[in-house]
C-alpha cells in the first residue's frame, strides 16, 4: 500500500494509564486519570461484552457514539431499553431501535455498562429498578462502568456509585454532581479507578476511546481512533474553508433531507440529525430501502420518518449524505491489494449488508441534480463525496473534501486536507470525528454563526 495512506492510521498516540495526573496527547484525544486503571491482560477476553441501557430521551449522539465506536473495537456490545418497549424515543426526534430490554439481559455478565446522557432519558434510566439493581451488583463485582453527560449526577451520583470518586459531567451539573463525588473534574474525560465519566455529546467520542483503552489496551485504542479523523485540539472554535462564498437562503425553518440506508455510518447520519434538530431545522429522515428501519453499519438500528419515495414528493432546502461503509470496503478491496490488519479490520466492521446504495439510488441521484440545477444546497461526508456525488458530476468545478483514503477519487484535490470545505451550494467533509464541525458549518451557513456557537457550547465541542 501506498505510503500516502498510511496518514489516516496513525500509530503515535501516546496514550497509556498509568497514575500521572494528566494524558494530554495532542493528536487526537486526552484525559485524566485518578488512580490506576484496570489491567488490560485482566480484561483480555475474545469478546468483551458491554451493556449499553437506553431509554425514551436518551441523547442520540451520546448513545450511537458509544455503540459505533465500542464495536469498532470488537466488543459485543448489547443496546438494552429500560422498558419493555424496544423502540426508543430518543431526544431529537431520533427513534432507537434496542437489541433487548434491560430485564431480558439482567441475568447477563457485562465487562462494562455505560450510560449516555439526556435528562430526561437519564431520569428514566435511574429510574429502572432492575438497571440500578443490576448496576449496583456490576460495580460491586468490580467491573468496569461509566457515564456521560447528566448520567454521572443524574444516576451514577443518585445510586451512590461515585461516592470517594473524582468525576465530571455535563457543566450546567456540576454543582449537582459535586454533591455526590470527592471531587469534581473539568477534563472532558475522567478516568478514576472503574469508573470513566465525560462531559457531553461533544466529548463523546474521546470517551469512547477512553473505554476502549481501559477495556482491551492502548494498541486497540490507537487502531480505532486512526480513521474516525477525530479533532486535533479542543481549544478552536470550529471552522471551515470556503470558496465562491454565497449567502445561503432557505425557507423558515430551512427543509433538510437526510437519507439513511442499511449500511449507512449511525454516528454521522445521528449527529448530524440531532445538530440540525437542535438548530429547529425540519430534518426528514428518508430510508433508501423498502421499509422505515434500517440496520446501520455498526448493527444500530435506527428508524426513518419516512420512505425515500415519499420524501421526493417535497422540497428541500438542503439534502445531506452521510456515508455507507459497505461501499467504502469494497472500493478500497478492489484498489489495495494488501491492508494491514487495522485498516482490515476496521473496514470489515462496516458490515456486508446487500442492500442498495446511494450511488446506485436513481431516485436519490435524481433529487441530488434537481438541488444542484436548482442551485439549492447539497452536501455529504466521508465517502459519499468520492463515491455518490463525483461519479455523477456534482462535483464539477467544485472544491471538496472526503474520507482520506477517499480522496484520490475526488477530480479536484486541491483542498482535501480540510476537515469542512464549503465551495458555493456545496458543503463536504471528512469522517465521523469531522460530523460535528459538519453540522455546525450547515448550521452557520443557514442560521448564522452566532447560533453555530451556540450549539457548540451546547454540547461541548471546545473546552467550556
Amino acid at each position: 500500500m501506498a505510503l500516502r495512506h498510511l496518514r489516516i492510521f496513525p500509530h503515535t498516540l501516546p496514550l497509556t494509564l498509568t497514575p500521572k495526573p494528566k494524558l494530554n496527547n495532542s493528536n487526537r484525544f486526552s484525559f485524566f486519570t485518578s488512580s490506576l486503571s484496570l489491567s488490560s491482560t485482566t480484561l483480555m477476553a475474545t469478546a468483551h461484552k458491554v451493556l449499553v441501557p437506553i431509554a425514551d430521551g436518551t441523547e442520540p449522539m451520546e448513545a450511537v457514539i458509544i455503540i459505533d465506536v465500542l464495536r469498532r473495537s470488537g466488543a459485543d456490545v448489547t443496546v438494552a431499553s429500560s422498558s419493555a418497549n424496544l423502540a426508543v424515543q430518543a431526544l431529537h426526534g431520533v427513534k432507537i431501535i434496542a437489541d433487548a430490554s434491560v430485564s431480558d439481559v439482567a441475568a447477563t455478565a457485562f465487562d462494562l455498562v455505560a450510560l449516555p446522557g439526556g435528562l430526561q432519558g437519564d431520569e428514566n434510566l435511574r429510574d429502572c429498578k432492575v438497571l440500578e439493581g443490576f448496576v449496583k451488583k456490576h460495580v460491586e463485582d468490580g467491573r468496569l462502568y461509566a457515564a456521560v453527560c447528566a448520567a454521572p449526577a443524574v444516576v451514577l451520583g443518585p445510586w451512590g456509585l461515585l461516592n470517594g470518586k473524582k468525576a465530571t459531567c455535563y457543566p450546567a451539573l456540576m454543582e449537582k454532581l459535586a454533591a455526590y463525588v470527592a471531587a469534581t473534574s473539568e477534563s472532558r474525560v475522567q478516568v478514576d479507578g472503574t469508573v470513566v465519566t465525560s462531559r457531553a455529546p461533544g466529548t463523546t467520542m474521546e470517551f469512547a476511546i477512553a473505554l476502549i483503552e481501559q477495556l482491551i489496551g492502548k494498541e486497540k485504542a490507537y487502531e480505532v481512533a486512526g480513521p474516525l479523523v477525530m479533532r486535533s485540539n479542543h481549544d478552536d472554535e470550529h471552522t471551515f474553508k470556503e470558496f465562491n462564498s454565497v449567502q445561503w437562503t432557505s425557507d423558515n425553518p430551512p427543509k433538510i433531507l437526510v437519507p439513511i440506508a442499511n449500511g449507512s455510518e449511525e454516528m454521522e447520519a445521528v449527529i448530524i440529525i440531532d445538530i440540525l434538530r437542535r438548530a429547529k431545522a425540519k430534518v426528514v429522515v428518508a430510508s433508501v430501502e423498502d421499509k422505515l428501519e434500517i440496520v446501520a453499519s455498526r448493527k444500530v438500528k435506527l428508524e426513518a420518518d419516512m420512505l425515500l419515495d415519499e420524501a421526493t414528493k417535497l422540497s428541500y432546502d438542503l439534502i445531506v449524505l452521510p456515508v455507507r461503509w459497505l461501499l467504502i470496503f469494497f472500493i478500497v478491496m478492489n484498489q489495495y491489494m494488501v491492508f494491514s490488519m487495522c485498516i482490515y479490520f476496521n473496514f470489515l466492521q462496516g458490515g456486508l449488508g446487500g442492500a442498495q446504495t446511494f450511488a446506485n439510488s436513481e431516485t436519490l441521484v435524481s433529487l441530488l441534480k434537481k438541488q444542484r440545477e436548482s442551485n439549492k444546497y447539497y452536501g455529504a461526508i466521508c465517502a459519499s463525496p468520492a463515491l455518490v456525488l463525483e461519479p455523477h458530476g456534482l462535483l464539477k468545478g467544485k472544491k471538496a473534501t472526503a474520507f482520506p483514503v477517499m480522496c484520490d477519487k475526488l477530480s479536484d484535490q486541491s483542498e482535501v486536507e480540510n476537515r469542512v470545505v464549503v465551495d458555493g451550494n456545496l458543503i463536504t467533509s471528512r469522517g465521523p470525528g469531522t460530523s460535528i464541525e459538519f453540522a455546525l458549518a450547515i448550521v452557520e451557513k443557514l442560521f448564522g454563526r452566532k447560533l453555530a456557537l451556540e450549539l457548540a457550547n451546547a454540547v461541548v465541542f471546545a473546552r467550556p
